[in-house]
Parts: C-alpha cells; sequence; structure tokens
C-alpha cells in the first residue's frame, strides 16, 4: 500500500513539474548569438588593425589616423551652411571660367544641338570639319605639348587612314564575318608578346588603352584569388606613382588598394613596404616601367621575387614605356630587367598607340599563360538572344582601329622603332643634362630621379614650380603639372624631338624671370616664394594645401562636366 502511494505522488510530481517558458529559450540564444556575432566583430577588427600596425607600422598608423581625423574634420567644416554656400559659388565661378576658355562662344560660332532638316553636302561636311580641326589649340604640330600626341610621322598617317578606311564597317565580334580583322589582332598581340619574351605559354588580348589593359589585369588578378582561394576582400599593393588607373579599377571592382611610397631620390617602389603589407587578402603587385609621374622604373626584378616567394601574381605597367622599354639596349641606352624573362612577372600592359605610334584606342594586355586571360573573360550561356562572350568590357569594337595599328607596326618595324627610340630617348637624356647643367636652370631646377626612358620630371628649390608650369604655358607651351611633392614633367614624343633646343631657351627664360620677380619680391620685404598666380598654381596649390580634397574633386567634376557642354 505505502509502495503505491509513493509511486502515485511520483507520478503526480513528474506530470506537475512546471515547464520552462519558451522565451526565455529564445533570450539564452539571443544572447549567445549576440556575443558570437560581437566576438566576430571583435576578430575582424583586431585582425584588420594588426594588419594595419605591420603593414604601415606604428608611426604610420598613427599618421593615417591623424590624417582620416583631419580630412573628416575638415569635410564637416565644409559642409557648414555659411562655408558649403561660399565653396558652392566659388566652384561654380572656377567652372564658369573654365567653361569660357574650352567652350567656343561668341557670334562666329555655330552651335548644332538638332540633327539638321536634311543631310548636309559632301562639301559642307568637310568644310565644316577643317573649321574645327583649325580652332584656336595648344600646337602639338609643333612639338608644344608633353606626350598626348605620339605622332609617328605624316607618311605613316596616310597607312593607317589607308587601313581604317578599308575596315571602316569591320568588327572583330564577328570573326567569320571580318577574318582578316581577327588575324590582324591576333598577330599584334603576338608580335608585342615577342617583344616582351614571352614564354611559349603566354596570350594576351587587344583593348582599347592603357586604362581598360590596367582593369582587365585587376579583374583577372581578383577573379584568380577568389577562385582559386575563396579571397572575398581583395587587396592590391601599389606604388603611389602608379597610374591613376589602378585607382578606378579599385573603385569599379572593390578592391581595396595599398599606396606604397617612392620616396626621393630614387623616386623608385620601396619593396620592403611592399613587403610588409601583404597578407591573405593581396592579390595583386603592380611596378611601373616607367612611371607617368617622374619616368622612374621601379625594381621589376625584387618585385617579382617577391611574388614569386608570396606566390602572388605581379602586374608590370609598360603602358608609358610601351615600344621605347623593349629597344632600349639595342639603341644604345642602359635600361633595367622589366619584362616576362623575371619569372615572377605574370602580366603586362603596353600602349600600341604611344611609342607604337598607332592610333588612339589601341593598346595590349599580356599574360605569362593563357589561363590567366580566362579570368578576365566574360560568357553568358543562356542568354534569349544566343551564348554570348566577350574578351572584355567592350562588346562591339572598331575593327578599323585594329586595321590602323596592325598597318602602323608593320610599316615601322624593329629598325623604325630602334631609330624612334634612339631619337626619343636621346632627345630626353639631353633635357635632363640642360636642367643639371645649364648655367640658368642647374641652381633652380633638380631633376627628380635618374630618368631612363622618356620623361624628365623636376622640381624647384629655390621657385614656385607652379609658377614656372604657367609662365611655360604663357609661351605656348604644354607640360604636366605634378602634386606629391610638386613638380613638372616632360614626356618627349617626336614633334618634341625637333623643338628641344627651343624648349630649353624658354624654360631658361622662365627661370630668369622667376628669379627677377623674387628678388623684387625680397626688395619690396614681401619675402621669397610669393603666392602662386596662374590657373596651374592655383589648381594644385588649393589640393597640396587642402586636407579633404573634396572641392578638387567638385572643380574636375565640373571640368568632366564642361567637356559635353555643346
Amino acid at each position: 500500500m505505502s509502495s503505491s502511494q509513493i509511486a502515485v505522488k511520483l507520478r503526480n510530481g513528474l506530470t506537475n513539474t512546471r515547464p520552462i517558458p519558451t522565451s526565455n529559450s529564445l533570450i539564452t540564444a539571443a544572447n549567445l548569438l549576440r556575443n558570437i556575432l560581437f566576438l566576430l566583430f571583435l576578430l575582424r577588427w583586431t585582425r584588420k588593425t594588426a594588419l594595419q600596425l605591420r603593414g604601415r607600422g606604428l608611426f604610420g598608423t598613427f599618421f593615417d589616423a591623424y590624417k582620416f581625423l583631419r580630412r573628416s574634420a575638415y569635410s564637416i567644416f565644409l559642409r557648414s551652411p555659411g562655408v558649403r554656400s561660399r565653396v558652392a559659388s566659388e566652384v561654380s565661378e572656377a567652372v564658369a571660367k573654365l567653361q569660357l576658355k574650352l567652350v567656343p562662344q561668341g557670334p562666329g560660332v555655330s552651335r548644332y544641338l538638332t540633327l539638321p532638316k536634311e543631310g548636309w553636302t559632301e562639301e559642307q561636311v568637310r568644310a565644316e570639319l577643317e573649321r574645327l580641326g583649325e580652332m584656336k589649340h595648344t600646337r602639338w604640330e609643333d612639338g608644344r605639348v608633353s606626350g598626348a600626341v605620339y605622332h609617328g610621322g605624316n607618311e605613316l598617317v596616310k597607312v593607317q587612314s589607308e587601313a581604317f578606311e578599308r575596315f571602316m564597317v569591320a568588327n572583330p565580334i564577328h570573326p567569320d564575318v571580318f577574318p582578316g580583322v581577327r588575324k590582324m589582332e591576333a598577330e599584334i598581340v603576338a608580335m608585342v608578346l615577342a617583344l616582351f619574351n614571352a614564354p611559349p605559354e603566354a596570350a594576351g588580348v587587344a583593348t582599347s588603352g592603357g586604362t581598360e589593359s590596367i582593369l582587365m589585369a585587376c579583374l583577372s588578378a581578383r577573379q584568380k584569388a577568389y577562385n582559386e582561394r575563396g579571397v572575398a576582400e581583395p587587396e592590391m599593393i601599389i606604388p603611389e606613382t602608379a597610374h591613376a588607373a589602378f585607382h578606378k579599377a579599385g573603385a569599379y571592382f572593390k578592391i581595396k588598394v595599398h599606396l606604397v611610397s617612392c620616396p626621393p631620390p630614387a623616386y623608385a617602389v620601396s619593396t620592403k613596404a611592399v613587403t610588409r603589407l601583404i597578407n591573405s587578402n593581396t592579390i595583386l603587385l603592380v611596378g611601373s616601367a616607367p612611371n607617368f609621374p617622374h619616368g622612374i622604373i621601379d625594381d621589376i626584378a625584387a618585385l617579382s621575387r617577391l611574388a614569386l616567394r608570396r606566390r602572388l601574381p605581379l602586374h608590370v605597367d609598360c603602358c608609358l614605356g610601351s615600344f621605347l622599354m623593349p629597344f632600349l639596349s639595342r639603341a644604345g641606352f642602359p635600361t633595367q630587367p622589366f619584362d616576362f624573362t623575371l619569372k615572377g612577372v605574370t602580366s603586362i600592359s603596353c600602349d600600341t598607340h604611344k611609342y607604337g605610334f598607332a592610333p588612339k584606342g589601341n593598346s595590349t594586355l599580356l599574360y605569362r599563360t593563357a589561363a590567366l586571360r580566362t579570368y578576365q573573360y566574360f560568357v553568358s550561356p543562356d542568354w534569349s538572344g544566343g551564348v554570348y562572350g566577350s574578351i572584355g568590357i567592350a562588346g562591339s569594337r572598331p575593327g578599323a582601329l585594329i586595321a590602323s595599328c596592325w598597318a602602323s607596326m608593320m610599316s615601322v618595324g624593329e629598325k623604325g622603332y630602334i631609330d624612334a627610340c634612339h631619337s626619343i630617348v636621346g632627345t630626353a637624356k639631353k633635357l635632363e643634362a640642360a636642367i643639371r647643367e645649364h648655367p640658368a636652370l642647374k641652381d633652380d631646377l633638380r631633376v627628380m630621379g635618374k630618368p631612363l626612358v622618356s620623361v624628365v620630371a623636376f622640381d624647384s628649390p629655390t621657385l614656385n614650380i607652379y609658377d614656372v608650369a604657367d609662365s611655360m604655358s604663357e609661351k605656348g607651351w604644354h607640360l604636366n603639372a605634378l602634386q606629391n611633392p610638386p613638380g613638372m614633367h616632360v614626356t618627349v614624343t617626336m614633334p618634341i624631338v625637333k623643338v628641344v633646343d627651343q624648349l630649353i631657351e624658354d624654360l631658361a627664360a622662365v627661370v630668369e624671370d622667376e628669379k627677377e620677380k623674387e628678388r623684387v619680391r625680397v626688395v619690396e620685404g614681401k619675402g621669397k616664394k610669393g603666392q602662386a598666380q596662374g590657373d596651374c598654381a592655383a589648381l594644385y596649390g588649393v589640393a597640396g594645401s587642402l586636407p579633404d580634397n573634396s572641392v578638387v574633386v567638385q572643380l574636375a567634376g565640373g571640368f568632366l562636366d564642361t567637356l559635353y557642354k555643346a
């Protein structure tokens, strides 16, 4: 009897046990999830901080933080009501002045904003084209422009024009319709691969210009890292002097860009700094041969060894070096290793429309292997319009430009390119020697680094270099201003070869004039290096003095808008 009572009590106790409230379970699970997420967040930012400290060092990290805070504070200041309206007003005024310079106006200017009711006659079209070609401009034809126009001579232009006309309607997206264009494009790539000592398994593509070549190299590296290593937060390490197209690639393809200093006196990338910045998210290393600002060739051999050791792709930007770099030694000039003979180099960009003398809109991107090239391909296998594939960003492309490029390369040939290299690089060395040795220049101008190719950059220890640039503009020269640090450069082309003596003479005269202005300032008690007054000085002076570059971005945006103001 007693045992049955115990059993009943036990049973009743079990059946009357109160269940744990469901809400408590949910709260516990939510707390656990929150803690896990917080831990992951903490680990993520701890890792980021560790990588930052490793890559930039303690001092560099603090300096980066200081710049960020300073820039943020200045940005907030610029957005304050009174300041914002004044900045907007001054930017609008600057853009309006820019439009007056770039957009033709006045009673004699015709503007065509709608289609003509009836089509023009051939004579009308030719007459208007003649007027457009004769609009007031810096005389590149007289060698007054640094870079920009890489002219191979009037005879070559005739050959290019014939090739362009013959393949005017050609489009390489239809190789069965235009087999000749397909053949020429493949031969262009093959010839450039041979110039850069590519191995048998190498491959390449033709592009619309150096920017597209660089964009595709970065995209290929990103896709390779994602497919082979699962890298979802890609980073690339580039010299601070690398072309702006790498920054564009970073913005377009969501690749974090690490800038590495190129300190004087060499102005070449610091490979030690590159090494510190490498981590598991690194997808690409970059070197220039040469760089655009100073014409300096980075230590590609050292970067190649580093890339091999860390098993990373290395891209060499030879867009500016183009058809000069491969011929330097054969033209009798010193050079540095830069091409596929270095085992760590996996891709090279080379502009055929620069010192290859092809029409604008031509470049090449070379890969060590065909497998690397496939990472830039786009294929849509199930599109309702049929299977679609393209080698890069563009679908349809102008076959006429490919034909003109092929005709240029076949017309000039190796001997022609060696002769051009001798003339162009020889002229650059003459200009460099004048800056270093000319009595009127050697004390006030300094060559930046040791250029080996066609670019000669210089700054000034005594004068405002932007005043020098503006004064050269007043004499009819269109030279390139540099920033960070301030300077200017000349990119020698065939037209400049003929007028380099006049360039040196005008540069010496401008330096003397600027020195006289400085002497007057000192006599008047205003001190040396007075405030720069010209357009170039105004733009780059502002850019270098402001912690936040949003004003410069607005000015650049206004300039871009002006390009489409009819």
